[in-house]
């Protein structure tokens, strides 16, 4: 059972994302003609603007780094791993071909530097070392790769390895990797990656090391910051960029392009054609608390429930409505333990009866189980004891 109440928010609205998301499947809108597959999607409320061949099983190439950062991020911010701890380079990362840091067997860099590898020169080496660290096992980690994609309800995603090598039923879609972005894009920390052009590792040593990021359009097209670039002979040019303008971050994904040049420009018209006719309006920030709600015998009697990612309606240029409701639902009968990230409830953005966003609300904070001494105290608390 859940309890609910409803706010109304008083800002000034156009289409809705639902009417958006139409216009996507009417076909109206002709983008990433050189491409097998692609998508444009609105990052916060995950409305689809475009989409071509998006559920087509394929090889995604490097752009399977993707869940691979995804991963890394979740265990940073759940406190798994430090950026500042070192990872040790296993024979196996270390004869991985293709893109590369050149990491020697036994080397050690930081999480900072792994991540920086990765999300700069896209390298196989720093990927699966990262992999051995998390899952113990790059097998694993694929393992956990896998069982991600399948919480995030997608499909039509197997992965067989951390970095995006050819390998057999290796593959997804361009839909479910604009899913696996759209997460990853809750930890904004990983931009401070993404968005570098150029950075060195081993900087203080005799083997500095210079990064040069794969994503172009990173220096040539204002906005962009993200996220991953991809290239094998059986997957051709791919690219899944995210960039912010106005308040809005869009998701495009184009896969199977046939140069470089074709992919950046088929990713470009289709950023052109989001920023020139939609708009956002931010409402909340992720981590923005909404309530509070009560744990049943924790060693903290309440705790913040928070918006799980950014939230914002998605608009139409040029049409104006108002009025829309604000709906939160929060679980009844909540006890402990609960741990931070833990969903307690939802918020759902409302008009006239239409769902405009909904969005996980999460526990701010850890609530472990009260002692007996606690639970002693707070009763004799409520009849007037000392405490």
């Amino acid at each position: 059972m859940r309890g609910f109440f409803i706010r109304f928010l008083a800002i000034t609205l156009l289409l809705s994302t639902f009417q958006a998301t139409a216009l996507a499947e009417e076909g109206k809108v002709q983008l990433a003609k050189e491409s097998s597959s692609a998508i444009l999607m609105e990052r916060d409320t995950g409305t689809i603007l475009f989409k071509k061949n998006s559920n087509e099983k394929l090889p995604p190439a490097s752009m399977t780094k993707i869940m691979t950062m995804l991963l890394i991020m979740e265990a940073l911010d759940q406190g798994k791993i430090t950026l500042d701890e070192k990872v040790r380079t296993s024979e196996r990362a270390a004869s991985m071909g293709g893109s590369q840091i050149f990491l020697e067997v036994g080397e050690e860099m930081t999480v900072d530097e792994m991540l920086k590898g990765i999300a700069i020169a896209s390298g196989n080496d720093a990927s699966v070392a990262m992999a051995e660290h998390l899952g113990g096992s790059e097998e694993n980690f694929i393992a956990m790769m896998n069982e991600k994609a399948k919480s995030l309800g997608l499909t039509n995603t197997n992965f067989m390895n951390s970095n995006g090598l050819p390998a057999e039923n290796h593959y997804t879609t361009a839909y479910d990797l604009a899913i696996i972005s759209k997460e990853l894009l809750k930890y904004e920390n990983i931009l401070g990656y993404t968005s570098l052009y150029e950075d060195y590792l081993r900087q203080d040593t005799d083997k500095k090391f210079w990064l040069v990021n794969t994503n172009k359009l990173v220096k040539f097209y204002p906005g962009v910051d993200g996220l991953k670039t991809g290239y094998t002979r059986e997957a051709k040019y791919c690219l899944t960029v995210t960039a912010k303008k106005n308040d809005m971050r869009v998701i495009a994904i184009v896969m199977g392009a046939q140069t470089p040049k074709d992919r950046n420009r088929q990713i470009t018209e289709m950023l052109d054609y989001a920023f020139s006719q939609y708009m956002t309006h931010k409402l909340y920030d992720r981590g923005h608390v909404m309530t509070t709600s009560k744990i049943s015998k924790g060693q903290k009697p309440t705790v913040d429930v928070v918006t799980s990612e950014s939230v914002s309606v998605l608009t139409k240029k040029g049409e104006n409505i108002d009025n829309v409701e604000e709906i939160i639902n929060i679980d009844k009968d909540l006890k402990a333990p609960i741990k931070k990230g833990d969903q307690l409830g939802t918020l759902r953005i409302e008009k006239e009866g239409t769902l405009l966003v909904e969005v996980p609300l999460v526990a701010n904070d850890d609530v472990g189980v009260a002692s007996w001494w606690q639970l002693f105290k707070r009763t004799t608390a409520k009849f007037g004891g000392k405490s």
